[in-house]
């Protein structure tokens, strides 16, 4: 591996176990193995990094809640029971990732007075709705283009409301079958009306 990939693999250590306000350049060599001037070299700066290996960890986030959903929908679902599926499943892998959750909340709240995070973080955000977009439409391949990428931004808009609650109140947050549960009794309800 070279200097590059072990900067990121360190970065997503650090992310996990001290979050991203508390992460230093001194921590990120030494998870990394490589050296200060690699982090400039590779990425510009340290914050370029974390989000670098935030980037790749909310990629393969969206994998595993795509796959959470469709292993919790039944086969040939609609649009809207995948929808509901995918934030039981956004739950669930949150729960495996807390400390990632609590590292990017910490990068939202700095991006704030930070532009270049900010616009990284925008970055991500575009590409989380491309790839978002593109899962739903290779589930359902007669929906618009325009509608996937709309579903795809209501989609992350409600995971990252879940998420925070779920850092916020852990114990009050409903689990995947209950919110799941909820929704369809909630549409249930509004077909009878």
């Amino acid at each position: 591996m070279g200097h590059r990939e072990d900067l990121l693999a360190g970065a997503r250590r650090c992310l996990e176990e001290r979050g991203y306000a508390r992460t230093t350049a001194r921590d990120l060599v030494a998870a990394s193995g490589t050296n200060l001037a690699s982090i400039g070299y590779h990425f510009g700066s340290k914050d370029a990094l974390l989000v670098a290996a935030m980037t790749e960890l909310f990629d393969e986030w969206a994998v595993q809640v795509r796959d959470a959903a469709l292993d919790a929908a039944p086969a040939g679902s609609d649009p809207l029971t995948l929808l509901i599926a995918s934030w039981g499943a956004m739950v669930e892998v949150c729960t495996r990732h807390r400390g990632l959750s609590l590292a990017y909340s910490e990068a939202v709240a700095f991006a704030r007075h930070q532009p270049a995070l900010q616009a990284q973080l925008a970055t991500i955000y575009q590409r989380s709705r491309v790839k978002v977009a593109e899962m739903i439409k290779k589930e359902l391949p007669t929906l618009s283009d325009p509608h996937a990428a709309a579903l795809a931004s209501f989609e992350i808009a409600a995971c990252d409301g879940l998420v925070v609650q779920w850092l916020m109140d852990p114990e009050g947050m409903p689990s995947g079958d209950e919110l799941v549960a909820a929704f369809n009794a909630a549409l249930l309800a509004l077909s009878r009306a």
